[in-house]
């Protein structure tokens, strides 16, 4: 398939203009270009699968403007200079349990020809060896991540099947319960810890080296997957908030903080009012964010935050970070905050490509 031209400015060719159309400083533009600049949980594939989302073109507010979906599509990806994306496939817990794994498998596939559609600006990648490359040739490095492990419960066939040279990480639950244990929503029930196929779940992860992703689980299955967990690799949690700040069902406590980052993994802060102050239907204050940032930082230390913005999954993000071009001002509240510039880096990328190099380099 020939590969479709995306338009796109280049902000790279003029760093000032883009500073004073987001009304923040030369200087968190310039570092923010210089930086790794990674989202750990992109949802775009899911408005794509519910109603055809044209991934490929420039949208703009719909009804509701940038609330719930809308937030990302390609073109404005790329234009917003991100270095590496996480984009998720969420898993439908409607669907039969013996075609999960075989759609899966093809959403991934689909995911990649959407990519390869756009060789000049986007690569698929698996490893931080591939990430290096593409980084070094100016390209936006995306990563698959299976949101649901329920994908793949429905035997053993379907876990040693999951393709380890293709998903850098899986989700164990979403929003519903299912084989694999309890979700933290209120659709639970809470029934406790993961069953014994979430348990096989994890071992087959570590087996193939991919991530273990702690968000959306209830607080006993939290637990015991990092108990069963192999302790020489990573855990993350890739978009969350947490109860230091805002205390909500979707939040991590303190203790969980340190479950994932004494493993050398790091918590992604997520773009979602409701759980980072409880906001409803308004945009919420972008310092937001760095509040739920700061108290990751201050009880695991300056390596254990990252991004996961959640753009896409139904989410209505902070003031100012409706979309991917508004994240130099991320940076501007950081230099605000008087934030050391090796934290700022480690914030926006570096942190998470340090995980991600412990679990596939």
């Amino acid at each position: 398939m020939p590969a479709r031209t995306l338009d796109i400015i280049d902000h790279r060719l003029d760093p000032a203009s883009w500073a004073r159309s987001l009304g923040i400083s030369r200087e968190a533009v310039d570092l923010y270009l210089d930086s790794d600049v990674v989202d750990l949980h992109n949802d775009l594939y899911v408005p794509a699968r519910l109603y055809g989302y044209d991934v490929h073109r420039r949208h703009t507010p719909w009804l509701f403007g940038y609330r719930f979906t809308g937030q990302t599509d390609l073109p404005r990806l790329r234009e917003a200079r991100l270095t590496g994306i996480c984009l998720d496939i969420a898993t439908n817990p409607a669907r039969p349990g013996k075609n999960r794994a075989p759609v899966t498998h093809r959403n991934i596939e689909r995911v990649r020809r959407d990519l390869g559609e756009h060789l000049g600006h986007f690569r698929f990648v698996r490893t931080m060896r591939e990430y290096r490359a593409a980084r070094t040739e100016g390209l936006t490095a995306c990563f698959i991540g299976i949101q649901g492990g329920q994908a793949f419960q429905h035997d053993r066939k379907s876990l040693d099947d999951l393709p380890e040279a293709l998903v850098h990480r899986v989700t164990l639950v979403h929003l519903t319960n299912s084989r694999i244990g309890s979700t933290s929503s209120p659709l639970g029930p809470d029934r406790g810890g993961l069953t014994a196929r979430g348990c096989e779940l994890v071992e087959v992860l570590n087996q193939k080296k991919i991530l273990v992703d702690l968000a959306h689980i209830n607080r006993a299955g939290f637990l015991h997957a990092a108990d069963v967990h192999d302790r020489t690799q990573p855990l993350i949690c890739t978009h969350t908030g947490v109860n230091g700040v805002h205390r909500h069902w979707r939040n991590l406590d303190d203790d969980q903080i340190r479950l994932v980052t004494d493993t050398g993994g790091v918590i992604g802060i997520m773009f979602h009012g409701m759980f980072l102050d409880g906001s409803q239907w308004r945009h919420c204050p972008p310092e937001r964010v760095i509040d739920h940032m700061e108290h990751v930082i201050a009880v695991a230390g300056e390596r254990a935050v990252a991004i996961g913005t959640d753009w896409d999954g139904m989410v209505i993000p902070p003031r100012g970070f409706e979309e991917p071009g508004g994240l130099p001002r991320l940076v501007q509240l950081m230099l605000d905050r008087k934030w050391p510039e090796a934290r700022i880096r480690g914030a926006l990328g570096a942190n998470a490509l340090r995980t991600f190099e412990l679990i596939s380099p």
